[in-house]
């Protein structure tokens, strides 16, 4: 699917499940700006009352293929593609947003970076962790990129 459709799309989705979240972001290749999307990620904080009109918003965009307690794959009937929504807690957040923004290769990459440093970039969200097991980034994006000792790099730029 051409970017621009995707982010319509994920825009729609987005906007319709804004009010029931603390936060909110449209991750993946979309972020990345590539011009072609296979899927459409999202990573959200969801608000703890909103449960139950979460999963009925989610059951009405299109077929719910996995309903685990951290991640919700549906296939948009409208456009036939598939939606992964994430669930971040404010902890998780902005390394579920670094990772699940991919690449995969640059996830490796990062993944590679960090076990050569020493150290464990969990891709569940938990951040990263030195050799002792304590989390020493993971607050920001640009945490986990200072703390690897390398420039930040923007989602443009993460192959």
């Amino acid at each position: 699917m051409r970017l621009q459709d995707a982010r319509v799309i994920a825009e729609t989705i987005k906007d319709s499940l804004t009010p029931y979240c603390d936060r909110i972001e449209i991750v993946g290749s979309i972020r990345r700006g590539k011009s072609t999307v296979r899927d459409i990620d999202i990573v959200l904080i969801q608000k703890p009352e909103a449960a139950l009109i979460m999963d009925s918003l989610l059951s009405g965009l299109g077929l719910v293929e996995l309903n685990g307690s951290k991640i919700k794959r549906l296939r948009y009937a409208k456009a036939n593609i598939a939606i992964d929504i994430y669930a971040a807690t404010p902890e998780t957040w902005a390394t579920l947003v670094l990772i699940r923004t991919g690449s995969k290769e640059n996830n490796i990459w990062l993944c590679s970076l960090a076990k050569r440093k020493g150290c464990h970039l969990k891709a569940n969200g938990d951040g990263l962790f030195d050799e002792n097991g304590n989390r020493i980034a993971g607050d920001t994006e640009e945490s986990i990129y200072q703390a690897l000792d390398i420039p930040y790099q923007e989602p443009k730029e993460r192959i």
